[in-house]
């Protein structure tokens, strides 16, 4: 049984994909600083899955700690999750995010090198096209104008794999760009948990809902879209979790680095996943239109053809599922996850 290192693990995404990974008979170790997560998350995957896991607290800045995991374990591969993730936290702690991000995933390079563990799947991001020409973006467009410290940190980390290849072929990588993540496990046990005022939409729209939240704050209502707000690709976790276990084995079996936008390929306003959630959950959401928000822009949706074409995967979940699970989750744990 292969075994695998998932750094930031008890993160929203690294949850869902943990589990995932569980359920497809691999062996998990988590490395995770909990400094936007929780011991219970990751608790409440082995209770899904009905298996254990090893969990380690530490940073993927530590190389001390990095180097005693991969001496102590025999690991196969990475999945990499680690990284702080706000757009709008990034303008405003531009430094920061270059610290976490960069130079986490360089130290987990380093350590990787010196353990001969080379095959790592990257939680990369759709900001790295910055503001696309077009719509639907395909993995040929390009790269290199991100318009927030928080995507410039992905396109860095995405050039340093880039260049890392093309001096070792032993090496083989998975950079996955994702659009927005939303949703949670249909159990209702596991979903997104944001610390503070969330900064992505369906957190706030579901804290809203249970009233801790007195409205919806929505950046933008004169973007160039057909009613003012910003659309995205939104795409169910799980979805996105089962990504990531196909990108993996893809890669170990092909040898190779390569790219895959992981979205559906839909783009939906702010207004219709607002009108969305109250359809799925009954729940009325009050909202009001705020200036637009630095380093946001008007139109980003996926051409997820190349996944599916190469992965054999291709998003199964609806809107509605993904507003259905949020509430879900959000309703049997109005205060998150017990901290």
């Amino acid at each position: 049984m292969k075994t695998l290192l998932v750094t930031g693990g008890g993160g929203y995404i690294g949850t869902h994909t943990v589990l995932a990974l569980l359920e497809a008979g691999y062996s998990i170790v988590v490395l995770d600083n909990f400094s936007n997560s929780c011991l219970e998350s990751l608790a409440r995957v082995k209770f899904l899955s009905g298996r254990d896991m090893v969990v380690i607290s530490g940073d993927i800045r530590d190389r001390s700690l990095l180097d005693r995991i991969f001496e102590k374990y025999t690991i196969s591969a990475v999945l990499h999750f680690a990284g702080l993730k706000s757009v709008s936290e990034s303008v405003l702690n531009p430094l920061g995010y270059y610290d976490n991000n960069v130079q986490g995933t360089l130290v987990l390079i380093q350590a990787m090198t010196a353990a001969g563990v080379k095959n790592i799947v990257f939680s990369s991001s759709a900001t790295v096209y910055g503001n696309p020409a077009v719509v639907p973006v395909d993995e040929s467009m390009p790269v290199g104008a991100p318009l927030n410290p928080y995507g410039r940190t992905k396109l860095v980390i995405e050039q340093m794999l880039y260049d890392l290849v093309q001096s070792d072929r032993n090496w083989s990588v998975a950079l996955l760009r994702y659009f927005n993540p939303v949703g949670a496990h249909p159990s209702g046990l596991i979903g997104e948990d944001p610390l503070g005022v969330p900064n992505n939409l369906l957190p706030y729209i579901t804290r809203v809902a249970v009233g801790k939240l007195p409205f919806l704050s929505i950046f933008g209502g004169d973007y160039p879209t057909p009613d003012g707000t910003g659309v995205r690709d939104y795409i169910h976790v799980m979805d996105l979790a089962d990504g990531h276990v196909l990108a993996l084995q893809n890669i170990v079996r092909e040898r190779r680095l390569d790219v895959w936008n992981l979205g559906t390929g839909v783009g939906y306003s702010v207004l219709q996943v607002v009108y969305e959630f109250e359809k799925a959950s009954g729940v009325k959401i009050p909202f009001k239109i705020e200036d637009r928000r630095a380093g946001d822009i008007a139109n980003c949706w996926a051409d997820p053809t190349k996944a599916e074409a190469e992965l054999g995967w291709l998003a199964e979940r609806s809107l509605n599922d993904m507003m259905r699970d949020a509430w879900n989750w959000q309703k049997k744990n109005p205060e998150g996850y017990p901290k």
